[in-house]
């Protein structure tokens, strides 16, 4: 009784204390703020009573701010392997400000709990641990400069605080038809904002890039909502729903071909192949794969030909690689050569690696893990990804409910589809492609949850009856 008497008066005392500690706090520093800053502040000091009240509505911004945020560059780094200073964007600062909300909702409603138990909490912990532990041997040894290598390693993992968050949140269905909606409504918003960069004639990039656009990501980020798309549009037993995902797909494809992302195309195809495996329509996705490889050669766009016949008909340079008497473009040239140097450099640090910005650039995620965590942390990040593909399977065939197969089946289309767009690409702490990426896997997991607790609802109801 006592216990309980103190949780409520601490939950009543504690956001009262805060208002008054935050307007004394702006009573004091604003004569000495700018416009900017002090609008800044508020809109901060808001959103975190607003993730502190209600995490629903936080994530609904979360999730508009993950494609429509703004980058800013903080620095320029001291290590050549960036070439460039930290980017962080808007929904950095927003998914702090929310985490800090959360934990602190979570330390007053101690019932919450605080990371509730999946089954990737252990490779997840494993991962981090591996990458915090190269990075601490590199900045000992002098490979790097520890405060920066720590900052990226933080930078690399902000986005499973998304997933904690949600896991700990998603509480029944409609929660997820919510949470779908406001990530399809996102995707549509920088769909139709690429398109309208089209006539400019550079390649399409997802909005508030900066100076330097990174059409790679965005070809990342829509490959793996257009396998949502398709997934639900297969499970789908309505025509209205199925239209809907149908035109979804479509406007997210037309940016998608214009990104002119050499990864995104050759991902393109295995995420298809996974729907022509899991999906009781195979016959249709494969004569429609057959169809695509027909006709995509001549009704594809000028520029995506090009892109692509680009990468064996450059003209000869001396920093071009030939395989087997085919020339590759000096891109593909500069990956494999990063995919060489990174494996022979690995044997100078095998077990823990260069440490996290102990290396020179690599814009390929499985050398670039490999080198800078080494054996250890390629192996902790290969068991996290053969667990989420385990647990991913095992819920798609474990479930007959409509949406949730068509979620599950197309978040696992555009993991493989990820896998194979990871070969070149930092794919998997691309922030912009992990944030909706884990968002769907922490709804994926919740699954069977909720499926055991409606069906203790239904048999509880059974036995009243």
């Amino acid at each position: 009784m006592n216990n309980s008497s103190g949780q409520s008066t601490l939950q009543l005392v504690f956001p009262l204390l805060l208002i008054l500690l935050v307007t004394f706090s702006l009573a004091f520093f604003m004569p000495t703020m700018s416009a900017g800053k002090t609008l800044a502040v508020a809109a901060g000091i808001i959103l975190f009573m607003v993730s502190f009240v209600s995490s629903q509505i936080a994530l609904y911004i979360l999730i508009f701010s993950m494609l429509l945020g703004p980058e800013i560059i903080v620095g320029e780094s001291a290590n050549a392997s960036f070439g460039r200073g930290m980017t962080l964007r808007l929904d950095d600062f927003i998914l702090l400000i929310i985490g800090f909300g959360w934990f602190a909702r979570m330390a007053i409603h101690k019932e919450l709990g605080l990371f509730l138990k999946t089954p990737l909490n252990k490779p997840i912990a494993f991962y981090i641990i591996a990458c915090l532990i190269s990075t601490l041997v590199g900045g000992l040894m002098g490979r790097l400069e520890l405060k920066t290598g720590l900052l990226f390693v933080v930078k690399y993992f902000e986005y499973m605080i998304i997933y904690f968050m949600v896991v700990n949140h998603v509480h029944d269905k409609k929660q997820i038809q919510h949470f779908l909606w406001v990530l399809l409504i996102t995707c549509v918003i920088v769909s139709v904002i690429g398109i309208g960069q089209i006539p400019g004639g550079e390649r399409v990039s997802a909005p508030f890039e900066g100076e330097r656009g990174e059409p790679n990501t965005f070809g990342g980020y829509l490959l793996f909502m257009m396998a949502i798309a398709i997934g639900l549009f297969l499970a789908s037993d309505l025509w209205k729903d199925r239209f809907i995902y149908g035109s979804i797909l479509f406007l997210a494809f037309i940016p998608f071909l214009f990104t002119q992302s050499r990864s995104s195309y050759l991902a393109f195809f295995p995420m298809l192949l996974v729907f022509a495996w899991l999906s009781e329509k195979r016959k249709l996705i494969v004569i429609g794969l057959l169809f695509l490889v027909v006709l995509l050669p001549t009704i594809s766009p000028r520029v995506v030909k090009e892109r692509i016949s680009y990468t064996f008909n450059q003209k000869a340079r001396s920093d071009q690689i030939q395989i087997a008497n085919v020339r590759l473009d000096t891109s593909t040239s500069a990956r494999l050569v990063s995919w060489r140097d990174a494996l022979k450099d690995t044997t100078k640090h095998p077990v823990f690696g260069f440490g996290v910005t102990g290396y020179s650039f690599v814009d390929a995620q499985y050398p670039r893990v490999l080198v800078e965590t080494g054996i250890i942390g390629l192996f902790s990040f290969i068991l996290l990804l053969l667990a989420i593909l385990k647990h991913g399977l095992k819920i798609f065939w474990g479930t007959s409910d409509v949406l949730y197969r068509g979620l599950s089946m197309g978040f696992l289309a555009g993991f493989i589809g990820l896998l194979a767009h990871a070969i070149g690409a930092n794919t998997f702490i691309i922030v912009r492609i992990m944030e909706p990426f884990w968002f769907v896997l922490a709804m994926v997991l919740m699954i069977p949850e909720l499926e055991s607790e409606l069906h203790k609802e239904e048999s509880s109801v059974a036995k009243r009856i």
